[in-house]
């Protein structure tokens, strides 16, 4: 019984030893390059920087958003827990603004690895992907899943 909780225990043990904090498989989190100047933001920092309002992280960085575009289900879930809103409604605030000039939609990544490189290799670059795949290459500012 013993060694059951133990085994149950270990890998928030393990994600602790090396810097991580646990977070649910598919939930999306908000990430950012270590030396960004970020150490977290609220939600409505994020609700900016990914719709467009602020072009700028609080550090004073440009920053450029990415989003993990495969699967959809973590882009969706992220919008959703984010500002309440589906793809499609995503989809038709951004063709409003690009048919209008003011803004770009964020950077669409094939995949969490090519987000989290982006992020890794671009101090201004603020992410977001499933959270099981973050690695100590970037840092999470963020986590819609709690």
């Amino acid at each position: 019984m013993r060694a059951l909780s133990l085994m149950r225990c270990a890998p928030l043990f393990l994600a602790a030893c090396l810097g991580l904090s646990p977070v649910r498989a598919g939930e999306p989190v908000v990430i950012v390059h270590p030396d960004s100047g970020v150490q977290s933001l609220t939600r409505d920092e994020v609700i900016n920087l990914f719709m467009g309002r602020q072009k700028r992280l609080p550090s004073g960085r440009v920053a450029a958003p990415v989003e993990q575009a495969e699967p959809p289900a973590t882009r969706a879930r992220f919008y959703q827990l984010l500002v309440g809103k589906d793809l499609p409604d995503i989809h038709a605030y951004w063709a409003r603004l690009l048919y209008s000039g003011q803004a770009q939609p964020p950077r669409q990544a094939a995949s969490a690895e090519e987000v989290l490189e982006f992020v890794a290799a671009n101090k201004g670059a603020i992410g977001v992907m499933d959270g099981a795949r973050v690695d100590r290459r970037v840092r999470v500012v963020l986590d819609l899943g709690k």
